[in-house]
């Protein structure tokens, strides 16, 4: 039940995560709304207006989704000595055996658990690009243009 608790808390700041490139892509959108007319008018497809935010997109969402797993890899093979490291820094023990059970943080890495939330991070930042992509294709250009 722990292990269910705390894959769905993961899945929940990666969706976090994949809505912050929604958001980041929607202000984009709107603020290129201009220069997107301008490629329409240059010949440019709805497909491949659609294309342009997907691609960058899903360029930021595995870009940051390797990098997170890279970090966190990292962290979870090294956790106990940077809790002993921070110990000595500190001068305290931060699990103190008189008041936890463990004197320690235990930390295991399973390639299992990280491929699947690595899978799901790229999943959710692929879907979070398809609806500013999609409000991008329906720019009419001599609307957005027209008070240029």
């Amino acid at each position: 039940m722990e292990k269910t608790v705390v894959t769905l808390m993961l899945m929940i700041i990666v969706a976090v995560a994949a809505f912050n490139i929604v958001s980041a892509l929607v202000l984009m959108v709107a603020d290129k709304r201009s220069d997107i007319a301008v490629l329409r008018t240059l010949g440019l497809t709805s497909r491949q207006i659609m294309a342009v935010f997907v691609i960058q997109g899903s360029a930021i969402g595995i870009i940051g989704a390797f990098a997170g797993a890279v970090l966190g890899i990292v962290i979870a093979m090294n956790l106990t000595e940077m809790v002993t490291w921070i110990e000595s820094v500190v001068g305290a023990k931060i699990f103190d055996p008189r008041v936890f059970f463990v004197s320690y943080l235990p930390s295991e890495f399973r390639v299992g658990d990280a491929v699947v939330v690595l899978a799901a991070a790229i999943c959710m930042s692929l879907l979070a690009t398809i609806f500013p992509a999609w409000r991008a294709a329906q720019i009419e250009p001599a609307e957005a243009l027209r008070y240029e």
